[in-house]
């Protein structure tokens, strides 16, 4: 059991497991933000511009002979779900999606400028010179300061640049 709650402590204690929390709860807390950005000042203006409409108003009664506790005629998608009646609560359901689609938005962009910084910290590796190069008789591979090969023994240039030609020996 020693073991279950020390492997367990060194688990939780780890970075990522913190970093992970840290993310869920602040995805939690953007949630509820854009949430309320939606319900409380995107889809006002847009209800209004579409001619008064309240979108999280707008539902299919599935229940059309169900009347609320009054008698009155359900008008409402509060007062469906006051009555039980059976409802398809399109409105919120396009209020989710635009949920939805300005979270996806914005992680994009997080995604997209944290990419971009990645991309600034590496910097191309210098390239590395050449360690070997090939003999141009037998092609076989030999360091790249060889003057003879040591496969067919050719003799592959003067360091000084007079190159000797190929003499085999």
């Amino acid at each position: 059991m020693k073991t279950w709650v020390k492997e367990f402590r060194e688990f939780a204690v780890r970075g990522n497991v913190l970093d992970l929390a840290v993310g869920v709860i602040i995805g939690a807390a953007f949630g509820k933000i854009v949430t309320s950005a939606v319900n409380d000042l995107i889809m006002p203006p847009i209800g209004k511009l579409l001619g008064g409409v309240n979108f999280s108003d707008l539902f299919i009664n599935l229940d059309p002979d169900m009347k609320t506790a009054t008698g009155e005629k359900i008008v409402s998608l509060a007062q469906a779900q006051q009555a039980g009646a059976a409802v398809i609560a399109y409105g919120n359901f396009i209020n989710a999606v635009i949920d939805f689609l300005i979270v996806a938005f914005c992680i994009f962009l997080v995604v997209k400028g944290a990419n971009a910084l990645r991309r600034q910290k590496e910097e191309p590796a210098p390239a590395e010179e050449p360690k070997e190069k090939e003999c141009p008789y037998c092609l076989s591979v030999i360091p790249i300061k060889a003057t003879r090969c040591g496969h067919c023994t050719s003799v592959l240039g003067d360091p000084a640049g007079e190159g000797h030609g190929a003499s085999r020996a």
